[in-house]
This record gives C-alpha cells, structure tokens and sequence, in this order.
C-alpha cells in the first residue's frame, strides 16, 4: 500500500490526447531527489475474445534530451508537412482544446484508461 502513496506523489501533471482509436499521456513525473522526467505513453484499445485491453508502449524523456526531442519532432512534422505533403490542408485537423483533466464528468471511461 505503501507504494500506492510514492507513486501518487511522483506525478506531478499529466495531458491526455485522444487520437482515434490510440490516446496518449503525457505525463511529467519526479523522483526521489526532486528531479523532473516526461513519460510519453501510446495506449490502443484492442480486442481479443470478446473483451478488451490497452497494448501500451512508453517513451521515458529526461530533461536533458527535452531540447532534442523536440527539435527533432518539429523537424520531421514540418518534412511531413512542406516536403512531402505540401497541397494536403492539415488545417482539417486543428482542434479545440480539450477540457481540462479535472473535468472527467463527460469521459466515460474515466480513469480506466491511466495506468503505470
């Protein structure tokens, strides 16, 4: 139970993005020294027998990398977008931003979907 208390502790703020059928956390989370790391979780809901799971896959991002990865991140979206599909309108896919994690009322599954 103990363990319970340690891992509420550690994570410090967390966004959910729903992207079809696959939702991904990102999740900035502490350790036992006050130091800060980003997990980035993929989780797809699947079915197998008449019920379903989540496979999950998870990137761990530490700050000294934070820089990095996102350069390179904008770098392949913006080959994506001017290089190779310059005519495509991405414009179809902005959004709105979603309510805030505290407002769970209208999600259905909650926190079903969080897991360590």
């Amino acid at each position: 139970m103990e363990n319970n208390k340690d891992y509420e502790r550690d994570e410090i703020f967390t966004k959910r993005v729903k992207a079809g059928k696959r939702t991904y956390f990102f999740d900035v989370k502490s350790t036992r020294s006050n130091d800060y790391y980003l997990t980035i979780t993929e989780s797809k809901r699947k079915i197998k027998d008449d019920n379903f799971f989540y496979e999950k896959h998870k990137i761990f991002l530490y700050k000294e990398d934070f820089a990095k990865f996102v350069e390179a991140l904008q770098d392949a979206v913006d080959h994506v977008k001017n290089d190779l599909m310059a005519d495509f309108d991405f414009s179809q896919f902005d959004v709105e931003p979603e309510a805030t994690e505290s407002n769970n009322e209208n999600n259905k599954f909650g926190e079903d979907l969080k897991w360590e």
